[in-house]
């Protein structure tokens, strides 16, 4: 079925890189303020449960991109590129009539089958970009541009949408590089909290005393922040934990003023649409390619299975559709992303595509049949940096099982030493900060074998192979 004669929304999908959902007001943040994104909530629906497959950048815009696990699309590691002759949801919607853009961050690889597909304009920065007078891609053409990215990135998406064609739809993906390492806000904001010091998390200090190994000898702790990260050496004569807590301030407090960036950014494009009486026909997205720790289990990056990592932001505001100010608890994966804007363009789900649409969700309705339960896989194992084992596993929204398989098995940016396998299974409801693994405890033997089938038929549902 096309949908070219039809009324169908423009979609504005707006992603930043590694902001995690408890560093928005929205959700409830302790430890900053954004009333721009607040707005999206407010005026729309927020998700407290979108999760990502893969917690790690390219493989999750991969899954965006593709409506399709990681195993399928080819994007397991951040060593991957994405062959962009494989079914996309721009490229469908292109097909249709929409005019399609993405403007800013790509990472997904540069050259002959690699460069973006599926839309009319892009412009793009190469690999990770640069905050400050980033070099960008367009549509092949090298071109250094003087400002603050995420600055740059917004009066991009403002000028190609005021240049489009206002006969057609529009879906335009606006990347920001931000909050992305390392953090270098922009001058307006280079100041901001200076006089505060950032709340703590709860389990800053989490010794992993119940957990894997896997937990342990992961190198992306608070004590692993590098003088490029933050900005400088401690000051002398500091205990070990003034140390951690004088990075954790640095670190934090120039990736919050990256996000004050981002916001103020989203106030610009949500009040530009407002002003060319757009608003009322566009679905507007928030997100990011996956959660973030900041300094939970005494961490920064993502990777792991666990909640702050897991958890995408996920808001959408759609007048016509969605009720001001609601919050939807569902289980929603980034595989859903294309589903969905295909079925607002009345085109039919591509056969490719995993995911499932989401739009009876934003109506305020969920379908009987919805999942309970969701399947996540980290392929990447030893990279030489981080060091997190790879593992897979289920998430309930009661309880999570994952299996630290600990194998490279011929991945990219992966090195072929394996670990002795373990698990782990938490509790949600009895445990939300996922401290006591009970894996081994005898009170949750039927809970483990119930997940473990569940777990291995959701492996075989999404076409991926359990290792044993």
């Amino acid at each position: 079925m096309s949908g070219q004669n039809l009324n169908r929304p423009n979609i504005l999908f707006i992603m930043s890189d590694d902001h995690a959902s408890h560093a928005i007001s929205a959700y409830g943040s302790k430890v900053n303020s954004t009333p721009n994104l607040d707005r999206i909530a407010n005026e729309g629906v927020r998700f407290d449960h979108c999760f990502c497959t893969n917690s790690i950048c390219a493989p999750s815009r991969a899954t965006i991109l593709t409506g399709v696990y990681n195993h399928i699309n080819g994007v397991k590691t951040l060593g991957d590129d994405l062959d962009g002759r494989q079914v996309t949801f721009p490229k469908l919607l292109q097909a249709d009539g929409y005019q399609t853009a993405i403007i800013g961050k790509w990472h997904l690889g540069h050259g002959g089958n690699y460069d973006p597909t599926g839309f009319d304009y892009w412009n793009v920065l190469p690999d990770q970009g640069d905050y400050n007078n980033p070099e960008m891609i367009e549509m092949g053409n090298k071109k250094r541009y003087e400002g603050y990215v995420t600055d740059i990135i917004t009066d991009m998406s403002v000028d190609w949408i005021k240049a489009r064609d206002p006969e057609r739809p529009f879906m335009l993906m606006s990347h920001h590089k931000a909050p992305h390492r390392h953090w270098e806000p922009d001058k307006k904001h280079m100041h901001l909290y200076e006089d505060i010091d950032i709340p703590e998390p709860e389990t800053f200090n989490d010794d992993y005393a119940t957990r894997s190994q896997a937990a342990v000898q992961a190198k992306m702790r608070i004590d692993d922040l590098n003088d490029q990260d933050t900005k400088g050496t401690p000051p002398e004569g500091l205990t070990p934990e003034e140390v951690r807590s004088w990075k954790y301030q640095r670190y934090m407090k120039d990736y919050l003023r990256c996000i004050a960036s981002i916001d103020d950014n989203v106030g610009r494009m949500l009040d530009y649409l407002d002003e060319a009486g757009l608003a009322e026909d566009t679905i507007v997205i928030y997100t990011s390619d996956q959660g973030f720790f900041l300094g939970d289990h005494g961490w920064f990056d993502k990777r792991f299975m666990y909640e702050e990592s897991l958890r995408m932001p996920f808001l959408v505001r759609y007048p016509r559709e969605i009720k001001p100010g609601s919050v939807n608890s569902d289980i929603v994966l980034n595989t859903d992303f294309a589903p969905t804007f295909l079925e607002y363009a009345y085109l039919p789900i591509h056969e490719r595509m995993q995911g499932k649409s989401i739009r009876p969700l934003l109506r305020g309705v969920t379908p009987d049949d919805w999942r309970t339960s969701m399947y996540y896989r980290y392929w990447m194992h030893l990279d030489g940096c981080h060091e997190v084992y790879s593992h897979y596993g289920i998430r309930t929204h009661d309880y999570k099982l994952i299996y630290y398989y600990a194998q490279a098995l011929g991945t990219t940016d992966s090195r072929d030493e394996n670990r002795p396998p373990e698990w782990e299974l938490f509790d949600l409801k009895q445990d939300p900060y996922e401290l006591n693994n009970v894996y081994d405890s005898p009170k949750y033997a039927d809970r483990v074998a119930v997940l473990t089938t569940e777990l291995e038929q959701l492996i075989a549902d999404a076409k991926d192979e359990a290792i044993h």
